[in-house]
């Protein structure tokens, strides 16, 4: 029986596109080149960070990331940066008796800025906040501590076959891969993402899936 939902961040619970957008605006580059950017490192399989690395060949991301929130551009989240199911299906799986959880690839401040949109959580952490990234085993460590259950009991869910299911498996966690965004799209089709638990396409389909 599962006992606990966790989810993670980018293309699960949040659009990616402010986020894209922001950057573009920041480097004075058409919104569209780097998107259509994003989407080519994807397709390759390489870190979509690469694509501001071939805008800007020498690029210091982190210096960068930093001038941002220095001049008052930096990260942000609201109401609309969320997928309409996220707060009804959160909310439907507490009701079931789950405990939620949030858990992903992002930085400190992403975690206190979904903290401030008081979604239908028990807990939210952030792999800035951990001190580890996916696809590093002790990532899916602190999430079976974080949900207080057996890795069999809890179910991860997300977009990236490749850092979300195989590792969250690896762990012995049940897995729902969602087809949502460039890589859960992409990807949908790739072993890794078969070999899921379950396959969804709304976040409403996993409890009924998991019940």
């Amino acid at each position: 029986m599962i006992e606990a939902a966790v989810f993670d961040i980018g293309e699960t619970l949040t659009s990616d596109e402010r986020y894209w957008r922001d950057w573009a605006d920041w480097l004075a580059v058409p919104r569209h080149t780097l998107s259509a950017l994003v989407g080519a490192v994807v397709a390759q399989g390489r870190d979509n960070a690469d694509a501001v690395r071939l805008l800007k060949p020498g690029v210091d991301i982190a210096a960068e990331y930093r001038a941002r929130e220095a001049a008052g551009r930096g990260e942000h989240l609201d109401e609309s940066d969320l997928y309409p199911d996220v707060r009804p299906a959160l909310q439907a799986l507490r009701h079931a008796g789950l405990r939620v959880l949030i858990a992903g690839n992002q930085t400190v401040r992403a975690g206190t800025l979904l903290r401030g949109l008081g979604l239908p959580a028990d807990a939210i952490a952030t792999s800035g906040e951990w001190g580890v990234a996916k696809p590093a085993p002790e990532f899916f460590d602190n999430v079976v501590e974080l949900a207080g259950a057996a890795p069999e009991r809890v179910v991860y869910v997300g977009d990236h076959p490749a850092n979300d299911i195989a590792p969250a498996r690896a762990a012995g966690l049940r897995t729902a891969h969602i087809r949502r965004g460039a890589l859960g799209h992409l990807w949908a089709g790739t072993p890794d993402a078969e070999a899921a638990d379950w396959r969804i396409d709304s976040l409403h389909d996993l409890l009924p899936l998991i019940r």
